[in-house]
């Protein structure tokens, strides 16, 4: 059974950081090409796409809202993906999630098998 556990939400003032981790288990990355989402859904909105990395780490997709301040990364064997979010603002406020799909990225989130229960971030100004 496929598992992806977010971690590293909180509460952080405008300009602050954050790194939110994707934790898998059931499937393991170093073996299966499976490729990452970060999407994000604020209330009253749809959720939408944030950040995406391939199956290898050697493609990498953001949303325009995040490019320059978000950085998508993964580690293989530790079977976890980052998002190191940067300069963050208060319209980043929102439930974080990840989510796999087989090889590529997409940015549209009916294409993703697994989905985290989320994690939220506060961005306060």
């Amino acid at each position: 059974q496929v598992q992806l556990v977010e971690s590293g939400g909180g509460l952080v003032q405008a300009g602050g950081s954050l790194r939110l981790s994707c934790a898998a288990s059931g499937l393991i990355f170093s073996r299966s090409a499976y490729a990452v989402g970060w999407f994000r859904q604020a209330p009253g909105k749809e959720r939408e796409f944030v950040a995406g990395i391939n199956w290898s780490g050697s493609s990498t997709n953001y949303a325009d809202s995040v490019k320059g301040r978000f950085t998508i990364s993964r580690d293989n064997a530790k079977n976890t993906v980052y998002l190191h979010m940067d300069t963050l603002k208060p319209e980043d406020t929102a439930v974080y999630y990840c989510a796999a799909r087989p090889f590529a990225v997409s940015v549209d989130k009916s294409q993703y098998g697994y989905w985290g229960q989320g994690t939220q971030v506060t961005v306060s100004s």
